[in-house]
């Protein structure tokens, strides 16, 4: 591909006009126009300049390399949107126990919160299981790093601690026993320790990255 037409292309995806591209790199929208027809080519001062605004480095403007993500920003990009979903579904942890809070104390109200409570909690373990499914599944395919084990074992202790924590709220807000309902996430830990156990002596340790 030729350099004129590697900046349309740029400039397009960027959705840019040449106006807005020759006022940021103050040039004439002429200039521009000869860079993308292949008139002229951009002046050295320039390039640097292009390459910013489009986001790429000098040697995939000039050669067309695209540079290959590495397996570790990979990961990271990955890890980046999964903090993103789950914290949205944390939020959504916390507005169901304000629904509570809120309705319970509201006469004739107290079956809405628990409605609401419920429906929250679903779409907050949906996105969840969600985000599990889809950014593990492209993590695991793109970087060969976990084994079919170690994904098993991370399915069960993740659906466990969900498990865990739906059925928490709900009785604890149903009896208000907050000072006995916490033993819940001792049995929870001992649980995934037996589960670990188990598959530690079949052979197959497992990495709780």
């Amino acid at each position: 591909m030729k350099l004129g037409e590697k900046l349309y292309e740029l400039r397009k995806e960027k959705n840019l006009s040449q106006e807005e591209v020759a006022n940021i790199l103050n040039v004439s929208r002429q200039t521009v126009s000869k860079w993308e027809t292949g008139g002229t080519t951009p002046d050295f001062d320039k390039i640097v300049p292009l390459c910013n605004l489009y986001g790429i480095t000098t040697d995939e403007l000039l050669t067309g390399n695209k540079k290959e993500q590495t397996p570790h920003e990979f990961k990271r990009e990955i890890q980046k949107k999964k903090a993103f979903m789950y914290s949205i579904s944390v939020s959504l942890y916390i507005l169901s126990v304000v629904f509570v809070i809120i309705f319970g104390n509201i006469k004739n109200l107290e079956i809405l919160g628990i409605c609401l409570f419920l429906i929250t909690i679903a779409i907050a373990t949906g996105i969840i299981i969600y985000t599990s499914m889809v950014y593990d599944n492209k993590e695991t395919k793109k970087i060969k790093i976990k084994t079919k084990e170690n994904n098993l074992y991370k399915t069960i202790d993740e659906t466990l601690a969900l498990l865990t924590l739906i059925i928490y709220m709900f009785i604890s807000f149903l009896t208000m026993a907050w000072h006995i309902t916490w033993i819940m996430w001792i049995i929870y830990a001992l649980i995934m320790q037996i589960i670990k156990l188990v598959f530690n002596l079949k052979g197959n340790a497992v990495d709780e990255e």
